[in-house]
């Protein structure tokens, strides 16, 4: 990778935050009572990224044509029950994302498919939003998730930087996707906990510049740009 970057992006579930295996567990357990039972890595790479309009209406597309199960009128709402009551106890930063951030002195991002209530409460709870500023981006300013680009190339015009002068660090497929999409550069990271052994392949397949599977390889790997 090239030195000419002025601006680093990152996504934040999954990447600053163990949210993205919080997430997971839940909705994989409550879709398994019902009888929608994916592969993880079929699961991950097909909603991780997407919004939660997207995610909801994909979902319940899919449950009833694939696995012929209508989910319960409640199934969102117990759901997002759930992924509150588990964050309340468990969201953290996952180790060294503070660390990361901070290695990083040029300007900085978050773009994410969270709504913006959500992505603020998650950065400010763990205390990650004060290394952002105002520069906290959610995909309800494009009405679109990823794959789609918008996210990434707004967060770029917000920036003020040109689309390949960023860095973006994604954990997802659909992430990658949407910061090449973007004309960005992309670092995959597969240090959540929910990545299975052959994440950091299905990035680099998908696009991802570089992969590093810790925020102390990232640290290392951002002073350098």
């Amino acid at each position: 990778m090239a030195a000419a970057f002025d601006a680093l992006i990152f996504d934040c579930d999954g990447v600053l935050l163990n949210s993205e295996q919080i997430c997971l567990e839940a909705e994989l357990a409550m879709l398994a009572t019902c009888g929608v039972r994916y592969a993880k890595h079929e699961y991950i790479d097909k909603y991780m990224g997407t919004t939660e309009r997207e995610f909801r209406a994909g979902l319940r597309t899919e449950a009833l044509s694939r696995f012929s199960v209508e989910l319960p009128a409640t199934f969102f709402d117990d759901l997002s029950s759930a992924i509150a009551a588990a964050y309340r106890e468990r969201l953290a930063e996952i180790p060294d994302a503070a660390a990361a951030v901070s290695a990083w002195h040029k300007i900085k991002a978050v773009a994410s498919s969270s709504s913006k209530d959500t992505l603020l409460f998650k950065l400010r709870t763990t205390g990650l939003a004060a290394l952002f500023g105002e520069h906290i981006y959610s995909a309800d300013a494009v009405g679109v998730g990823k794959p789609d680009p918008a996210i990434f190339s707004y967060a770029a015009a917000q920036l003020g930087v040109a689309p390949e002068r960023c860095v973006v660090v994604e954990d997802s497929v659909n992430g990658v996707l949407a910061a090449k999409r973007a004309g960005m550069t992309a670092v995959g990271f597969v240090g959540g906990g929910h990545c299975l052994p052959d994440h950091a392949a299905r990035l680099q397949a998908h696009g991802a510049d570089l992969v590093l599977r810790t925020h102390a390889e990232l640290a290392t790997h951002l002073r350098g740009l």
